[in-house]
């Protein structure tokens, strides 16, 4: 399963999610949007929307941070583990 997480550092929530990850230890691409255009680009393009956190979920875009780690908690167990 691929997971790509788009992001900005100043994010209350993108904070509350990244640290959902680390205490899982989650293995996922990291897409910061104010660090790439590319990133934010794509975000807008595949969503209409320039919210984050987001988590693809093998390009399926999940909003909500809450939902988002509710979603890691439950599948821990399905998803790669960081090396």
């Amino acid at each position: 399963m691929k997971l790509e997480l788009f992001y900005y550092d100043a994010c209350p929530f993108c904070q509350l999610v990244l640290g959902v990850i680390d205490e899982l230890n989650i293995a996922v691409d990291y897409c910061n949007i104010q660090e790439s255009m590319e990133h934010l680009n794509r975000l807008t393009s595949d969503t209409g929307r320039r919210t984050v956190p987001c988590l693809y979920i093998d390009n399926k875009p999940m909003f909500e941070s809450s939902d988002i780690v509710d979603w890691l908690k439950e599948n821990q167990s399905k998803l790669q583990k960081k090396a």
